[in-house]
């Protein structure tokens, strides 16, 4: 029997990869960090959004066949060799191995995530596909404060783009659910798991942390 992927996508600094930490505390279960497999800076096929400054917002910018490979291979074959990413210097820095051990779920995270919605549902590998949403100008803080304290890119840099994906949020959650994430916030995201687990008959129903 495979595995299943729980996907949970959203606006960059909505807390995808906070809940996806919480469902990992709780659970063991495998997290897939989905950032990982953004395409490297020498790639040639890189969408510019100018001259010099690629659209790393592009989801062409990112490794969707790789993502579902590796996400295929990890459900079916309880491993995988996945890619680890530095987002500072935009390229692969390292290769490390993703175990299953055993569980049902495993969780996959990222802007991007609501790509791999389909070709999941078509290898029957989908359990749920959330889009976690936030207030924008909450989403736009903690995003700033997160990008600076990494120093993924120049402190303007970054606040340019997050001026821009504030004011695009409703449209990029807009185009998530159209892939097939249902919008909801991180608590409704993480009682719905909960229901899930019950329904499958894995745990019983219980509060999520953040109503704790």
């Amino acid at each position: 029997m495979s595995a299943r992927v729980i996907v949970l996508t959203g606006p960059s600094g909505a807390g995808k990869s906070r809940l996806a930490r919480r469902l990992h505390e709780h659970h063991s279960w495998p997290v897939l960090q989905l950032d990982d497999f953004y395409r490297e800076a020498v790639d040639p096929g890189l969408p510019m959004s100018q001259p010099a400054l690629v659209d790393w917002d592009d989801v062409r910018s990112w490794d969707l066949e790789a993502a579902l490979d590796a996400m295929t291979r990890l459900c079916r074959e309880g491993r995988a060799e996945v890619p680890v990413y530095d987002i500072s210097t935009s390229s692969v820095v390292g290769r490390q191995q993703a175990l299953l051990d055993g569980h049902p779920f495993v969780v996959a995270e990222g802007i991007f995530a609501a790509h791999t919605v389909a070709g999941l549902r078509e290898r029957g590998l989908l359990a749920a596909a959330a889009c976690v949403r936030n207030r924008p100008w909450l989403t736009f803080g903690r995003r700033l404060v997160r990008d600076l304290a990494e120093r993924r890119k120049p402190p303007l840099t970054l606040w340019r783009r997050g001026n821009r994906l504030r004011r695009a949020e409703p449209q990029i959650i807009a185009a998530q659910q159209a892939l097939g994430a249902e919008p909801m916030t991180a608590r409704e995201a993480e009682r719905r798991i909960l229901a899930l687990l019950a329904e499958a008959g894995l745990t019983t129903p219980d509060r999520p942390e953040a109503e704790r």
